[in-house]
């Protein structure tokens, strides 16, 4: 028995207590990272064109290869967390990103740098599933915890553009590759010099989930997370990807490309807040109700930008990604609730394997309907897939819903 567990231990329950924090930490710091890393490159190809003398167009493609990696290997990446071992999956995590980065930074072509993207997709992957499973396993406030991790990641996303500018001013593009790669390095030994691997003393992961549900409810409720996982990647991707040019186009004419920026940092950065106040809500009401208003919600959003414009935009703007990153959250707690631990990293795997390979087809709607249409055809379009979503977790509330009334309503033992 791990003595950390005997009752004469009094400094046992501080312990447990500190290692989960610092599980925690490293965990919130690898989110920020993750997305932080895989979009180095956007920003990097501009000052690529110049070094190479090649067109944006033929560049960018580059990093195809990177973002497919980042979707596919989140399948093996959750497996390999559930039946091998999760604390070692973010060792690779961090020293895999870091070693990818200080390869592209080294690259003596584009083809090795195609190469080293490849390599850095491949080893992001590993956070989403893996991160995810740890943090529902040692967090004390579910809720909570989930929701500073989600705005750990979304200053990854709204800091990359600018970070990585200052390091190519200041360094090259090089160097805006191997900074990152030093500091996945450095955090990935202190990581593994801290936080210890349970190894033979681990605790078996629970088979049983909170919510134990009927094999056709199971599977219902998988299908319908089929459905949400696409329509809500779909609907977060073009969002995303879009955001700087529908600001641009739509807020008013004259706005320089700094203010462009700022914009958009300042909508990405409501989604935050959004994750902030979800994780102290779903204390004090069910998650699939909240998850069921945030479909809502975001599909009013949705519809509300495709008519605004000018400083409304704006508005519509931030109240839509407010509900894009409240969603991601609940979607997360209720895969969690009715999940067990044993294969929880599996099914998150699927989810986010579903959500970022989805990315691809949300460019190239982007670019197939804002030419045909601009963005009122774009946000048009993202508004009924919105409202598929909308669909998919209203049924999935209404099923969870009518499984926990049966919950209250059994008599007890």
């Amino acid at each position: 028995m791990d003595v950390d567990v005997l009752p004469a231990n009094r400094a046992a329950p501080e312990r447990v207590a500190e290692r989960r924090w610092l599980a925690v930490g490293f965990l919130n710091w690898a989110h920020a990272l993750d997305h932080f890393v895989i979009l180095i490159y956007p920003t990097v190809v501009i000052e690529l064109q110049a070094a190479y003398g090649r067109s944006y167009s033929s560049l960018i493609w580059l990093s195809t290869a990177s973002f497919v990696a980042f979707g596919l290997f989140s399948l093996p990446a959750g497996w390999l967390g559930d039946r091998w071992s999760r604390r070692n999956m973010i060792v690779g995590f961090y020293l895999g990103c870091g070693a990818s980065l200080v390869a592209a930074a080294l690259a003596p072509s584009l083809v090795a740098l195609a190469v080293a993207l490849f390599a850095l997709g491949m080893f992001a992957a590993i956070y989403h599933p893996v991160g995810t499973a740890m943090i529902i396993e040692n967090a004390t406030q579910r809720g909570r915890s989930l929701a500073f991790n989600g705005v750990c990641g979304n200053l990854g996303v709204s800091l990359a553009a600018g970070v990585t500018g200052a390091l190519t001013a200041a360094l090259s593009w090089r160097g805006a590759f191997l900074v990152p790669g030093v500091v996945c390095i450095t955090t990935g030994a202190i990581y593994l010099w801290l936080v210890p691997d349970e190894g033979r003393h681990a605790v078996k992961r629970s088979a049983t989930a909170d919510v134990v549900l009927s094999t056709p409810v199971a599977a219902t409720i998988f299908g319908l997370f089929v459905v949400v996982a696409l329509s809500a990647g779909l609907v977060f991707n073009t969002i995303s990807v879009a955001l700087p040019k529908i600001v641009d186009e739509r807020v008013g004419s004259g706005i320089s490309l700094v203010e462009v920026g700022g914009l958009t940092t300042a909508v990405f950065l409501c989604g935050a807040l959004a994750q902030i106040t979800v994780g102290r809500l779903v204390e004090r009401f069910p998650v699939h109700i909240l998850f069921a208003i945030s479909a809502i919600m975001q599909f009013t959003g949705v519809v509300w930008a495709a008519y605004a414009s000018g400083v409304t935009l704006l508005f519509a703007l931030a109240f839509t990604m407010a509900s894009i990153y409240g969603q991601i959250t609940l979607n997360d707690l209720v895969i969690a609730r009715y999940t067990a631990d044993a294969w929880r990293g599996r099914v998150y795997a699927v989810r986010y394997f579903l959500t970022f390979m989805v990315s691809g087809v949300a460019v190239s709607m982007i670019a197939v309907l804002y030419g045909r249409g601009g963005f009122n055809l774009v946000l048009g379009t993202t508004a009924v897939v919105a409202l598929g979503f909308l669909i998919a977790v209203l049924l999935i509330a209404l099923i969870a819903n009518g499984v926990e009334n049966a919950r209250v309503a059994q008599p007890a033992e």
